[in-house]
């Protein structure tokens, strides 16, 4: 009989994979149910009940969460973005402001940097900018935790100096992410050493991100992390979405940004997203004007060449 809520060979088995793969043996992993859950219990158990986490204004628990961040008392503190990156620059100016400010006893102390790579419009951090925002979540006292939902097609990407082990190294704490990469469902924290708050197993049930069959999330990441397998299916992903983009430039039109990775944005006419949207799903990013809006295009893992041939033909 295999025992419950991750206490079985399999998930012991998919954590020193992980550790292996990202070339960090003191770490430790724990393996959460989703993406938002994931989110939300480690920005709760890492901050103290006074601070809040500094995030891009685009950031995935800036719009896309409902509130989850908020709702357990921690203020997400919204920065500007550059193609959906926060820069150390801008967090810098940020704290120094914060920390001139005579009245800052009153206010929400930033205690943690989020970002996501890739980031909500498919771009990139360099290896340096990691570099730079470690360097200031180090001078300022703050953990840099960086959300790895869809962190397989960053890694793959053909545009990135960004490893495993270097993002392992950089942040204090990070997910890697099975539920977009392959997976049923299921995340894998990621805590450096000395980074893991205290009983976060039990704080994860706390937070209703525990699976008690706990074993399927293992098995999962197990498979996903033998051979390979997680970075190969994340490649094919960035492979058919390369494919996806030549074939979009090659027919004239033209793109939000220029995103490396599985997630394309596309400029299309109120005409031209009418007609494709009978034969095809795409999500609605955001209106340009009256006549033209955004709109996104991702590949997975489960992507196939023949998808792209039957776009082709819809577009």
């Amino acid at each position: 009989m295999l025992s419950g809520y991750g206490n079985d060979v399999h998930t012991e088995n998919a954590k020193n994979l992980i550790l292996e793969a990202c070339q960090s043996p003191e770490s430790e992993v724990f393996f959460l149910t989703g993406g938002t859950q994931a989110n939300k219990t480690v920005i709760a158990t890492m901050l103290k009940p006074f601070e809040g986490v500094i995030a891009p204004k685009t950031g995935h628990i800036s719009l896309h969460e409902v509130g989850a961040i908020e709702y357990t008392g921690h203020k997400v503190i919204e920065l500007l973005v550059e193609n959906g990156k926060i820069s150390a620059d801008t967090v810098a100016d940020y704290l120094e402001t914060f920390l001139g400010d005579e009245n800052n006893g009153m206010m929400v102390v930033p205690g943690m940097i989020y970002i996501s790579h890739p980031t909500e419009y498919g771009t990139l951090y360099t290896k340096k900018e990691l570099t730079d925002l470690r360097r200031v979540a180090d001078k300022y006292g703050l953990k840099l935790f960086l959300d790895g939902a869809r962190l397989g097609y960053g890694l793959m990407s053909r545009n990135t100096d960004v490893t495993l082990p270097d993002i392992a190294k950089l942040c204090h704490v990070f997910y890697i992410g099975g539920t977009k990469v392959g997976a049923l469902c299921g995340e894998a924290i990621v805590f450096a050493k000395g980074n893991t708050p205290e009983r976060f197993h039990s704080l994860t049930k706390q937070h209703g991100a525990m699976l008690a069959k706990g074993r399927l999330l293992g098995v999962q990441f197990e498979t996903l992390f033998t051979d390979g397998l997680y970075f190969e299916i994340s490649k094919n992903a960035i492979d058919r979405a390369e494919e996806m983009k030549a074939l979009f430039a090659g027919r004239g039109y033209k793109f939000f940004i220029d995103s490396p990775t599985n997630q394309q944005f596309i400029i299309l006419t109120n005409e031209q997203m009418e007609r494709i949207s009978k034969k095809c799903r795409f999500c609605f990013w955001e209106r340009i004007d009256a006549d033209k809006c955004a709109v996104r295009f991702a590949t997975s893992f489960a992507t196939t060449k023949d998808d792209i041939a039957a776009l082709s033909e819809i577009i």
